[in-house]
């Protein structure tokens, strides 16, 4: 069907190419752009207000302007994450579409769909050195699975599509480079359909690898599970894969959200933010199953262990770890293909002692509390969020800021398969966790969306506030208020060096988040937390609670190396040297409830 007849919001009368990619996106679902309007980006801007003008109000797409591109590109990834649509965000040229960097990377590793629109200088004056170029063709090329200029307006309409299409098909970010005249060109008068969401294939496992880890399973005495995102959607399987044969179920940081509820052989999490069994689990067993995961840390998985790995994606496969057995495959096709094969377990010492093992752990580390614990000064980090994880409600999403909140809201933060946990997992970058809450609150208003924020992060980003304000988007933001960046203090320790640099003063947030209209109070004793959080979650509209916590509160691992144990050592030599000695008894007293016990 030609475009124009009966499909689009937009007036076909003097179409420009700005008008027919703004067409194309409503048609491919696409809701809203994220980003800061601008000189090059102004003829995309003004199609998108006249998507929504006169007789096509409401039809359009919303236009949100943020503070800064980079929020923008991870507010698109948010998006996207929660409802698996195109998310779209878009930058001006140069400093504009640069800015948008950071966050596609985020997006792209994380496997979401989102479209990046980049505009460019004047066609005329590219190659020129001229004010503000950049190349944007070429700088994205590594953050995306898609990344091309439209340079005519015959050539846009199939480059829109291919764009829409590769971020879909390939999972991951499509860039299209813009030049702000050419944006502004007439439009041609026929196009191709419009690109749609195409259905998820079925990708399922040769029948001869089935077999080959169906034998593997049989012959082990000892199986364990290793499950990551990959199992998402497969969860009742692999539980009951897991009761079949006996196995003790652990998980990535990824994978918890989809695998740790309802699990009754669930042994925690493995890495360097772990906690509970996972990790003597798969170093005690005979064959390690590794399913949909592709865990980078490889100084937590077993070298002398036999592997088999199950994952959608070839390139995956033996990358990290050994690899005895590979099979090809989506995680439930695999799962549902073995249960009919394997023989039941003869023996559940091995699944029973795990899960004890885990249990203990939990209760004697993770949940390590006394009734002192909540009238001490300053705030337990792990008491917030507990409480929180506690109060809010079942169907929560969770964005979390890369660092110490990444422990806290993997360690506390329990899944139900109605949650979400959102985070900058993969490509790890600071400031995440705001601007991912703008993504998930402008795309499902009616749910509770909470931003655990550490106080590095949401400074580094503390205009998107603003957003908030703007467009009084129901977002909690809970701060976790340590005046200092904990994760590098802890990384600082275990190579053996004294901290520094770490520290930053001690801001009132909740005075600048009242300051710009957002409801928020500033916690600084236990016994007032829990009314805080109860009221800020049930407050509408956006809110902030901040949070004063113990800086001197770092997550120990839960398998601490020799090597480990002499970097502690050595740094806290040096910073009772450096006239420390204070500061290495409080760090000491703060972090005695996290030391691993055996």
């Amino acid at each position: 069907m030609p475009f124009g007849i009966g499909r689009s919001p937009v007036d076909k009368r003097n179409r420009t190419v700005a008008d027919l990619l703004v067409a194309q996106l409503i048609e491919a679902g696409v809701r809203r752009i994220y980003g800061i309007v601008g000189d090059s980006l102004n003829p995309v801007v003004d199609a998108v207000h006249r998507s929504n003008t006169g007789e096509n109000a409401g039809k359009g797409i919303e236009w949100i302007h943020v503070r800064h591109e980079e929020a923008a590109a991870f507010a698109a990834a948010a998006e996207a994450e929660v409802t698996g649509s195109l998310a779209v965000c878009a930058g001006s040229c140069g400093p504009g579409n640069l800015h948008l960097i950071n966050g596609l990377y985020d997006a792209n590793r994380s496997r979401v769909p989102v479209l990046a629109i980049a505009s460019h200088i004047p066609s005329k004056q590219i190659g020129t050195g001229f004010f503000q170029e950049t190349h944007p063709d070429r700088l994205f090329t590594e953050c995306s699975v898609y990344s091309e200029m439209i340079s005519s307006a015959d050539q846009a309409p199939r480059v829109i599509n291919s764009a829409i299409h590769h971020a879909y098909g390939a999972r991951g970010v499509s860039v299209l480079t813009l030049p702000g005249d050419v944006a502004d060109l007439d439009a041609p008068a026929a196009v191709p359909d419009v690109a749609c969401r195409p259905a998820p294939p079925r990708v399922v496992p040769d029948a001869g690898a089935v077999q080959q880890l169906v034998d593997a399973i049989d012959a082990a005495k000892k199986v364990t599970i290793f499950a990551g995102a990959g199992v998402r959607g497969a969860h009742d399987d692999v539980i009951a894969l897991a009761d079949k044969i006996a196995a003790p179920v652990g998980h990535s940081l990824r994978g918890k959200e989809f695998i740790q509820y309802d699990n009754p052989f669930d042994v925690g999490m493995s890495g360097l933010l772990g906690y509970g069994a996972a990790f003597d689990a798969m170093h005690d067993c005979d064959l390690l199953i590794l399913l949909g995961t592709d865990f980078p840390y490889d100084q937590f998985l077993p070298e002398s262990v036999r592997t088999a790995q199950v994952d959608v994606d070839p390139t995956h496969l033996g990358r990290r770890t050994r690899l005895d057995l590979a099979v090809v495959g989506d995680v439930g096709e695999t799962v549902r293909a073995l249960l009919p094969l394997v023989k039941k377990a003869r023996s559940r010492k091995f699944v029973d002692s795990m899960v004890s093992k885990h249990e203990k752990a939990m209760t004697g580390v993770v949940g390590a509390y006394t009734k002192k614990v909540e009238r001490t000064t300053p705030i337990h980090p792990e008491f917030v969020a507990d409480t929180l994880d506690q109060v809010a409600s079942d169907d929560a999403v969770f964005t979390v800021d890369t660092g110490m909140c990444n422990v806290w809201a993997a360690r506390y933060i329990t899944p139900n398969g109605r949650r979400r946990v959102i985070g900058s997992f993969i490509h790890g970058s600071m400031a995440n966790a705001l601007p991912h809450a703008i993504g998930v609150a402008a795309a499902q208003p009616g749910r509770q969306v909470v931003a655990m924020s550490g106080d590095g992060g949401l400074s580094m980003l503390l205009g998107e506030l603003v957003t908030l304000k703007h467009y009084d988007l129901p977002v909690k933001v809970v701060l976790f208020d340590n005046a200092s960046l904990g994760m590098v203090r802890l990384e600082m320790l275990v190579d053996g060096l004294p901290m520094f640099g770490t520290e930053s003063p001690q801001v009132d947030y909740a005075a600048v988040a009242n300051a710009i209209g957002i409801p928020a109070v500033r916690v600084e004793k236990p016994k007032d937390l829990r009314r805080a959080l109860q009221d800020a979650l049930n407050r509408p509209g956006p809110a902030l609670v901040d949070v004063v916590t113990d800086p001197r509160a770092l997550s120990i691992p839960p398998n601490i190396t020799a090597g480990q144990v002499r970097g502690f050592a050595v740094a806290m030599s040096k910073e009772i040297l450096g006239g420390g000695m204070g500061e290495v008894v409080s760090m000491a007293r703060a972090n005695l409830r996290n030391v691993p016990r055996p």
